[in-house]
């Protein structure tokens, strides 16, 4: 990223930029992803930290295996209801502010697994902030939605505690 494109994503000129914006611009260029691969799509989540596909360039480096040291839940495959609660006491040990991504048809809708063992979308259990559809989404398009995630973050800048 030059000086230029620092610029143009911190406002007009940076010394009258605002700090929401600033903190928004940083927030959004370093997400760290927990390691929440469930089924299937952790396959392809894997791939993204790979040399073909490597997320670090996208500021997110490696995937973290502490809940406490990722802001990003990134979660793959279907959620099964025994599974819930520990996907949800993972989330709540995050610190704020923490964002998810559902990746694939599973972990959003149920997918073609329409039964009483399994959760028919996470959305039930914690908010999702951005849907990756497919099965199982091909690397490039979760990394299209980090992306998406990481435009959102830095539109936010400094938001409330509610």
């Amino acid at each position: 990223m030059g000086l230029e494109d620092l610029g143009e994503a911190l406002g007009d000129n940076i010394i009258t930029t605002t700090i929401g914006r600033v903190v928004g611009w940083g927030r959004g260029n370093s997400v760290w992803p927990a390691q929440f691969g469930l089924a299937c799509c952790a396959i392809e989540m894997m791939h993204i930290a790979g040399a073909r596909n490597d997320i670090a360039r996208f500021g997110s480096e490696a995937f973290r295996a502490s809940p406490r040291q990722s802001d990003l839940m990134i979660v793959s495959g279907r959620v099964s209801q025994k599974m819930a609660p520990v996907l949800r006491q993972v989330y709540d040990q995050m610190p704020d502010p923490k964002w998810v991504i559902s990746m694939g048809a599973c972990a959003s809708t149920g997918g073609v697994f329409n039964n009483y063992a399994l959760l028919q979308g996470v959305d039930k259990i914690v908010p999702v902030d951005v849907y990756v559809p497919g099965c199982p989404p091909r690397p490039e398009d979760l990394i299209n939605g980090i992306t998406i995630l990481q435009e959102k973050i830095k539109a936010q800048g400094i938001t409330p505690k509610l």
